[in-house]
């Protein structure tokens, strides 16, 4: 079997691509590739933004296999789900901006993968979004219940899990569910979109550094009290401030020029 995510790298945008057709859906072997990649992208200074999205014209991914969770015994499933959680809190808390492509449909735990980017740009059309997982006797088990109350509120993320209820991009848009929605003729055309939309958080036009650290600030902080929240802020404030952009930055504002950033 060929590789299940695919890997590559564009001017400071790391792109992973979920492969497995006809609908993308993750099993323990591509979750470990998909961890081994998040890593690679973290650990490259040359890498700022992520993007993740499905293979395909049809589906960003339909979640768990769902024949290999038939067939697993019990300790199996907990670890698989132990370790589907550890992956995703790995992309959530690395300070690097995530966006999700979705490409296509994104049902289940496919959904979930995409609640744990910072941002989601859905291509147009009647592709299906939601967490149906109720139907099979089981909740959302891969962060759905906690990432989705904390997007759309307590209340409507209960309605829409426990009605199992799935809705289009137009409505996915409308209640805050994706940030932006694209039309193209192509998985190709959209996907070249979000990359260019991802340069922009890129040096030299981008302050790299100062964008992961506002989603490190909201993803941790949004976890502790405020006043906990604050400190975090403070903390990462200082690291800016002593970073080489911030300098580019306040002397480029003072000579009215355009600043050229450099991640570092």
């Amino acid at each position: 079997m060929g590789a299940l995510v695919n890997y590559m790298t564009e001017k400071g945008v790391a792109v992973l691509t979920l492969h497995d057709p006809p609908v993308n859906a993750y099993s323990y072997e591509m979750l470990k590739e998909l961890d081994a990649y998040i890593l690679e992208a973290r650990f490259d200074n040359d890498v700022h933004v992520i993007v993740i999205t499905g293979h395909g014209e049809k589906f960003f991914c339909a979640g768990a296999n769902i024949n290999m969770l038939r067939e697993a015994d019990t300790t199996f499933k907990y670890y698989f789900c132990l370790h589907a959680n550890e992956t995703l809190s790995r992309l959530e808390q690395t300070p690097k901006l995530c966006i999700a492509a979705l490409n296509g449909h994104a049902v289940g735990g496919g959904l979930e993968i995409a609640l744990a980017c910072d941002m989601r740009i859905a291509r147009a059309g009647e592709f299906q979004i939601g967490l149906p997982e109720v139907a099979l006797g089981v909740l959302p088990g891969t962060g759905g219940t906690q990432r989705l109350a904390r997007l759309l509120g307590k209340s409507k993320a209960i309605e829409m899990m426990v009605e199992g209820s799935k809705m289009n991009v137009a409505k996915a848009l409308e209640c805050g569910l994706v940030n932006k929605a694209w039309s193209t003729d192509t998985h190709e055309e959209f996907l070249r979109l979000v990359i260019d939309y991802a340069h922009a958080f890129c040096p030299p036009s981008g302050a790299a550094l100062a964008v992961g650290r506002i989603k490190r600030a909201v993803q941790s902080g949004l976890d502790m009290s405020q006043d906990q929240g604050l400190a975090l802020e403070r903390e990462l404030q200082a690291e800016l401030f002593a970073s080489a952009d911030a300098k580019e930055g306040l002397n480029a504002y003072v000579a009215k020029r355009k600043p050229q950033f450099r991640g570092r």
